[in-house]
């Protein structure tokens, strides 16, 4: 037994520290376990050994064995509640605690890790916080993305109000210059709330993909060709690459073009006059997979937004779009069981890298 409040117990050497080094407590309660069953099984040797010497008989020292062996159950009883006691008593009502804390909104509790117990139990105080963890982080991302609808949503909001309170109160005829100012920023509203909801479906891995076999290098050039008037207003070039007997994808071709489209207009709104945007498509060494590159020649991504480049409303400052383009392309990627990546071109400029599957199948 150990001694009040689990300090030193009274059989412990003096001249060893408790608790000892390098021996977690459960070593130790099992320790005591045995010296306690080593008590026991000489106490009965010795009340069996008295009972032969007195001439009392095989019964009383068969009585006196079983004596010896019930108080030794009793103490190893006593010795087991304890050390499940320890092990399990406080872990567990942590637990409970932080339960609470979590069922009252405090996402920021944890519960210490054991070092040494149960793995069941170790590996339950692991997965408990790996879910508060998640939990805290997507309750931060809810609350961001709400700010962030709110921001967007304010400025069409704005105009359309303002447009109107102006016919209304005279200021402005209801004209087609006026009417059409207005009816260009429920546009832009249609489109952010369809951005949304695109992205909350390919998040959510709801999204519906209509897959079919698809001629990349048919693909990758009408998407050229519908920023042909684009490119040619802005002194931009857009060029094409795109391999010889490239493999068909089992891809939805309208969310492929819609990831292309907006990596190319991108490309485009950050290019300046006379530089060129290229579009290339080849495939990887091993044949598994496409790599589809699209690459400008502007100033680059500030390196304080690349690493957030594809999250919801990532945008730099100079940025008149909602910034949910790239989110929706990543997503969209994902899906199809692809990767995208941006990184800085070697002459200047922004590369974004994306690979795609034969079989466009997402991962297991």
């Amino acid at each position: 037994m150990t001694g009040r409040g689990g300090g030193r117990p009274p059989w412990w050497p003096a001249e060893e520290a408790w608790p000892p080094r390098g021996r977690p407590p459960g070593s130790v309660a099992r320790f005591g376990c045995l010296l306690a069953l080593v008590a026991v099984f000489a106490f009965g040797g010795l009340v069996t050994v008295t009972a032969w010497f007195w001439g009392l008989g095989g019964h009383v020292a068969a009585l006196g064995l079983l004596a010896g062996l019930a108080f030794g159950l009793l103490i190893f009883a006593g010795f087991f509640a304890m050390t499940m006691s320890r092990q399990f008593g406080g872990p567990l009502g942590s637990l409970i605690q932080a339960s609470r804390a979590v069922e009252a909104g405090d996402y920021g509790v944890r519960v210490a890790e054991l070092r040494w117990g149960p793995p069941p139990l170790r590996e339950l105080v692991r997965t408990f916080n790996t879910m508060v963890e998640r939990l805290q982080v997507d309750e931060r991302q809810r609350r961001t993305l709400l700010a962030d609808i709110g921001h967007e949503l304010r400025t069409p909001l704005a105009v359309v109000r303002a447009e109107l309170e102006a016919m209304l109160d005279g200021v402005h005829p209801p004209d087609e210059e006026h009417l059409g100012v207005a009816l260009e920023e429920t546009r832009v509203l249609a489109r952010l709330i369809e951005d949304l909801r695109t992205l909350s479906l390919a998040e959510a891995g709801t999204l519906a993909l209509h897959r079919e076999p698809v001629d990349l290098a048919v693909l990758v050039n009408e998407v050229a060709a519908a920023f042909k008037a684009v490119a040619e207003a802005a002194w931009v070039s857009v060029l094409v690459d795109v391999e010889e007997d490239l493999p068909l994808l089992e891809v939805d071709p309208l969310r492929i073009r819609e990831v292309l489209s907006n990596l190319v207009s991108n490309a485009l709104r950050y290019s300046p006059e006379g530089s060129a945007v290229r579009v290339a498509a080849a495939a990887t060494a091993d044949g598994e997979r496409v790599r589809i590159t699209v690459t400008d020649q502007g100033r680059g991504i500030d390196p304080e937004v690349l690493p957030r480049l594809f999250d919801r409303f990532a945008k730099s400052e100079d940025s008149n779009g909602s910034g949910l383009g790239l989110a929706i392309a990543r997503e969209l990627v994902v899906a199809h069981g692809g990767t995208i990546e941006a990184e800085a071109a070697e002459r200047g400029g922004t590369r974004i890298r994306v690979e795609l599957p034969r079989g466009g199948l997402r991962p297991s």
